[in-house]
């Protein structure tokens, strides 16, 4: 190791105070406020032109955009997806309803009606008195052959006694023919029978005048 020649460093008498050289200790620094309040009143003034220049030349923040699109599904307390069922209601209500089309009764041909069986007056008419009027039996058959129909036999009735007038007429193809009969004597009372051989018999009982 080499050696040094001694100098006044190595000269340190034991009861002096520290000598050498040696950095002071430097004071705490002080921390700047001014640029955090500078910083926070710019960010104020920016919020508050924001908040009310900004409206009136029609901009409008995007948390208040938003915010006014949740409001009505907020107040109605209904989702997107509720709010197309009156478009789909309204489309059902376009289409014609089952009411609107014609009724079945309007539509509807009218129902064929019975053809009138025409009155064949080349049947013969036989006329019995049952009244016990004189002369009534050929009375009544002379009206009934001036109205075209051919007379039979003309006589007394010799049958079971008689409460009322009636016309006989042999089965359903006589019925035309003895309703005529009916409204040409003022007999109202008609009746099907096969007992008589004239297919037309008119009986004329008590009271026929």
């Amino acid at each position: 190791m080499p050696k040094y020649a001694r100098d006044e460093f190595d000269k340190v008498p034991e009861a002096a105070s520290r000598q050498g050289v040696h950095r002071a200790a430097t004071p705490p620094s002080r921390v700047r406020l001014w640029p955090i309040l500078a910083a926070g009143a710019v960010a104020l003034a920016i919020g508050a032109v924001a908040f009310l220049i900004l409206p009136k030349l029609g901009f409008s923040p995007l948390g208040q955009a938003s915010s006014s699109v949740e409001a009505p599904l907020a107040d109605t307390g209904s989702s997107p997806s509720a709010s197309a069922a009156p478009s789909a209601t309204a489309s059902e209500s376009a289409t014609p309803s089952a009411t609107a089309k014609p009724s079945a009764t309007a539509t509807a041909e009218p129902e064929p009606t019975e053809t009138a069986v025409p009155v064949d007056k080349t049947q013969s008419v036989a006329v019995y008195n049952a009244a016990g009027t004189a002369g009534l039996a050929g009375r009544v058959g002379t009206a009934v052959q001036a109205d075209g129909w051919p007379l039979g036999e003309v006589a007394n009735w010799s049958g079971a006694p008689q409460q009322a007038s009636v016309i006989f007429y042999a089965g359903e193809a006589q019925r035309a023919n003895a309703e005529a009969l009916a409204a040409l004597l003022g007999i109202p009372t008609v009746v099907s029978s096969t007992e008589f051989q004239a297919p037309l018999v008119v009986v004329l009982g008590p009271g026929y005048a």
